[in-house]
């Protein structure tokens, strides 16, 4: 089965980089949010470019869904280039307090420079930029202390720029999820289609749930599927894996087991599972 490219750009993607463009030159600090599972995949390649030298904050979200040693490889992988991530699980509150200190702390050095050129202080401004359904809703919801913006999980929900005050201290842009209108790299593109970090109009679910059992495989996680299936997926393709699972347990129904195979990752139903690991210096 050969896989169509994965390519994702709805027409309100386009209209928000646009606009985000535009505000990113009233912001102080960007907070960018990867998925703590696959960390480089959903970086967006251009974002470094667009906010030249603001602070950036680095936010591993998800972080409950990938083993603890996993945390730790990321966390040396990115103190070595430079950068501190801060690990959150928006969904539970966890790590919110921290990411808050760190956009504080922002704030004071901005109003330094504010005084200094005889300005009055004011809120920090800053902007929570990642790709559609990472947890940015929620992320925003936990720093503010309520629902004020709509979290569900699926990609595409947030649509428009909206200004949201968290306290005296600190604004937030709150933006729609952006992803680069071609995806080059199809490897990344796969793990963001089985992430659910891409809209599911791009992709063939029983095509990515192979590749997911292709990978899972690769990087020792066979026993998570093993167990699920009372199918050992080692040495046989994930295409083939699917077929005789779905021979074996729903009567040939290959999209069903596609579907299973991703909301048992997707939920973590298999266990704290990366999908990457920190490249090898």
């Amino acid at each position: 089965m050969t896989a169509p490219p994965i390519q994702w750009y709805p027409g309100h993607i386009a209209k928000a980089e646009r606009q985000l463009k535009e505000q990113l030159k009233r912001v102080d600090v960007v907070l960018e949010i990867l998925d703590a599972r696959i960390p480089l995949a959903s970086h967006h390649p251009q974002i470094d470019s667009w906010i030249g030298s603001k602070p950036k904050i680095v936010i591993l979200n998800r972080s409950d869904m990938i083993s603890e040693s996993a945390k730790q490889d990321w966390l040396r992988w990115f103190q070595s280039q430079e950068e501190q991530p801060y690990f959150t699980n928006a969904k539970q509150g966890k790590g919110i307090k921290a990411v808050k200190s760190a956009a504080q702390k922002t704030g004071v050095a901005v109003n330094q420079r504010r005084r200094d050129r005889g300005m009055r202080p004011r809120p920090v401004r800053a902007v929570v930029i990642g790709f559609p359904n990472v947890g940015k809703s929620a992320l925003i919801n936990r720093l503010v202390g309520r629902k004020i913006v709509i979290s569900e999980r699926r990609a595409g929900v947030t649509r428009q720029l909206r200004w949201v005050k968290i306290d005296a201290e600190i604004e937030l842009l709150d933006a729609p999820g952006v992803i680069p209108w071609r995806l080059e790299n199809q490897q990344d593109a796969i793990k963001l289609a089985i992430c659910e970090d891409i809209g599911q109009a791009s992709y063939d679910n029983q095509i990515v749930a192979a590749a997911a059992v292709d990978l899972l495989t690769e990087l020792g996680f066979g026993k998570a599927l093993k167990s699920r299936f009372n199918l050992d997926p080692t040495g046989m393709t994930g295409e083939a894996f699917i077929q005789l699972a779905g021979d074996r347990t729903y009567k040939g129904d290959k999209e069903r087991v596609a579907r299973q195979i991703l909301y048992d990752f997707r939920t973590g139903n298999m266990g704290q599972i990366p999908l990457e690991l920190p490249p090898s210096r």
